[in-house]
Formats: structure tokens, C-alpha cells, sequence
């Protein structure tokens, strides 16, 4: 099948801020006397930042109020941010980099499908703020993956019909995101262990290979 539009999740798959997620969470659990281990992070992928505290909370021993919920998401959101300050354009692979410019160079659009609501500050930090034909995120959506409204959104931003759009995903909830959604997958990293991906990625450049 020809693609006329890819679009991706961002952490994880254009860069990776995993490590910057699973510090601030620590953070937050170690506050609250939670066990909190990268089984536990992975669980997170692709999940909304209130979704993310209600899973670090089953393993907590009583009940939040739901202001303190959101005070405790804002602040792991906070130390988040500030972690981020520590991106630069040196975090963005040569190899992603090349890639993203042989797609453009194959007319492809591209796009950003992604459940954080820092992914246009995240793009900026690493040189790519005003690269994407369209950018969807935490801020435009009401459902995290894996309902598949973000890359719904993405591909309307696009004017293309989700059929001709292939997304590359990291999460496992993001691949069911673009199934939901009718469109085909290519999975990377911890998403290639789901059976449902249409592709999957050993290398970012194999997506050379999908889109000749």
C-alpha cells in the first residue's frame, strides 16, 4: 500500500525522554512511599498524565483526594519540564534526522501524534519546533491511546483519510491506538511485541523499506 502521510509518536520514537519520565515519577512515588520500578514505567507509554498517577497509585496503601491527585500530577509534570531543559538538538539521531528528510524528499507528510502535552516544547529543544506538516498532542485531545483520537486529529490536521496514513509507534497502547483508528502500524522499540502491528522497525531507517 502507498502512504501519502506518516505520523509518530514522539517520545521514544523521534527522541527519547523515557528516562526524564521515569526520574520525575520516581520522584513522585518515592514521596509517597510507592514502589516504582521500569516494568511499572512501561505502563505508562502513551497513557495521559492523570492516567499515568492512577496506575503509580494502585500500588499505594489508602486513598488521595482528588485535588491532591492533581497536585501531585502537576508536579511530577514540573520536574519534568525542568528535566527537559536538558535537551538540545544533540539528541536527535543523525539517523532519525535522515530518515525524516528522505521522507520529505519522497513527498511523504509528516505529522506528530502524541499524548504529551510538552511535545511542542520537546520538538523545539531539539531543533525541530517548525519541521512537521502538523502536531497533535495532550493539549488537543480528551482520550490518551489508546483510543485513537490523537492520530484521528492528526490525520484530519493532514486533509488525509486515515488509510494513507501509516504511524510509528512505541507503545503497545499506541499500535492498538492506530488499529482503532484505521490506519496501519509500524511498530519500534517495546511495540514490537505486539502481534497486531502491520511492521516492524529493527531501525528507524526500515521505514525507508515500507515507503519505496
Amino acid at each position: 500500500m502507498k502512504y501519502d502521510a506518516v505520523i509518530f509518536d514522539l517520545d521514544g520514537v523521534i527522541c527519547h525522554t523515557d528516562l526524564y519520565h521515569f526520574k520525575a515519577w520516581s520522584r513522585i512515588a518515592d514521596k509517597l512511599g510507592i514502589y516504582f520500578d521500569e516494568k511499572i514505567n512501561n505502563r505508562l507509554r502513551g497513557v495521559s498524565r492523570m492516567e499515568s498517577l492512577e496506575i503509580l497509585l494502585e500500588n499505594y496503601n489508602g486513598e488521595i483526594a482528588e485535588v491532591e491527585k492533581i497536585m501531585y500530577a502537576e508536579e511530577k509534570n514540573n520536574q519534568y519540564k525542568e528535566l527537559l531543559k536538558e535537551l538540545s538538538p544533540a539528541n536527535l539521531s543523525i539517523e532519525v534526522k535522515d530518515t525524516l528528510d528522505a521522507l520529505r524528499l519522497k513527498g511523504i507528510k509528516l505529522a506528530i501524534g502524541s499524548s504529551s502535552q510538552n511535545a511542542k516544547f520537546i520538538l523545539k529543544q531539539i531543533g525541530l519546533e517548525n519541521y512537521f506538516d502538523a502536531i497533535t498532542d495532550g493539549c488537543d485531545i480528551m482520550h490518551s491511546k489508546p483510543n485513537p483520537e490523537v492520530f484521528i486529529k492528526a490525520a484530519r490536521k493532514l486533509n488525509e483519510e486515515p488509510e494513507r496514513c501509516l504511524v510509528v509507534e512505541d507503545s503497545v497502547a499506541g499500535i492498538q491506538a492506530a488499529k482503532s483508528g484505521g490506519m496501519e502500524s509500524a511498530a519500534i522499540g517495546d511495540a514490537v511485541s505486539s502481534p497486531i502491528a502491520n511492521y516492524h522497525l529493527h531501525e528507524f531507517r526500515d521505514l525507508l523499506k515500507i515507503i519505496d
